[in-house]
């Protein structure tokens, strides 16, 4: 039995935690260690070397490796339940308006106040910017854009009138569509935005042994034929988990290089990620982390 606590960390939609709970037991049951779930309030956390395993969104895991600022590496995703996503691990972003909004098309949005979750989410952020370049449309297309927080919270932005639409990771919609049907029932998707590689699992390069990361590879690709595991799987529309390698992320990659060379993303932005970076740089001791929730990317 080892001695340390392996040390499993989401930076992920809070919806979908009883899975993470669920996998950090089962890592913990395959490696002889205790293990603990830690709900992350920052990025930088991942970037810290305090954690074995992390659920992290793909944008800050790709800003922080081409940095050379991350120790860890891509060994698996999810793959969504459901047909669009065609057995692949991939995600949507579905653009919703409420449901009573004269609003019908993308290019009705010109103008309006649009919610997104965090400025470092792929599939509220980065994939809208890539969305709006690919249609020619410029920078000052959004009249507002307001912060969130989280993706559920955009969601009742929308919903109660708040914002006039958002970009949404389509598993927590759907999450969403089933365990709130209240709010489910105020809004509709009017435009689909990717796919897009769905966020990873990433594993510590210098935390753990080349044989454990094999181990908790093997762990998540035997969810999926787990009896146990299904309902927790269903309920996160989850179907199984696949491998995958920092390379299967170049699809992002690509959307993120191409916001950035066209010079849309605001200095604000630049400015907030060097934050994340000195703050990841720094004496953390495992403790809080940064003054912003993380949110599914």
């Amino acid at each position: 039995m080892g001695t340390r606590p392996l040390s499993v960390a989401t930076h992920l939609a809070p919806s979908v935690q009883p899975l993470y709970e669920l996998i950090t037991r089962q890592l913990g049951n395959r490696l002889g260690r205790h293990a603990r779930l830690v709900v992350a309030d920052s990025y930088e956390r991942c970037a810290a070397d305090v954690d074995d395993v992390c659920f992290v969104c793909s944008i800050p895991f790709l800003l922080f490796a081409r940095d050379g600022r991350i120790h860890m590496d891509v060994v698996a995703a999810p793959v969504l339940a459901g047909k669009r996503y065609g057995g692949r691990p991939v995600y949507f972003s579905d653009v919703i308006v409420a449901r009573d909004s004269s609003l019908r098309h993308f290019s009705d949005l010109r103008g309006c106040r649009w919610a997104f979750n965090e400025p470092f989410s792929q599939s509220g952020y980065i994939v809208v910017w890539h969305h709006l370049l690919s249609r020619g449309y410029g920078g000052d297309f959004f009249g507002e854009m307001v912060e969130a927080g989280f993706h559920q919270e955009a969601i009742r932005l929308v919903a109660d009138g708040g914002a006039d639409a958002a970009a949404i990771d389509s598993q927590v919609l759907e999450i969403a569509f089933r365990e709130e049907p209240e709010v489910a029932s105020r809004v509709r998707i009017i435009d689909t935005m990717g796919p897009s590689t769905i966020q990873p699992v990433v594993a510590s390069s210098t935390r753990l042994s080349s044989d454990e990361r094999h181990s908790i590879l093997d762990t998540l690709l035997e969810l999926g034929s787990d009896e146990a595991a299904r309902p927790v799987l269903a309920a996160a529309g989850v179907e199984r988990f696949v491998a995958l390698q920092a390379r299967d992320y170049d699809d992002v990659r690509g959307m993120l290089d191409g916001v950035e060379h066209a010079g849309v993303l605001p200095a604000a932005w630049y400015a907030r990620w060097e934050q994340i970076v000195s703050q990841a740089s720094g004496d953390t001791g495992g403790a809080t982390l940064a003054s912003r929730p993380a949110g599914i990317g």
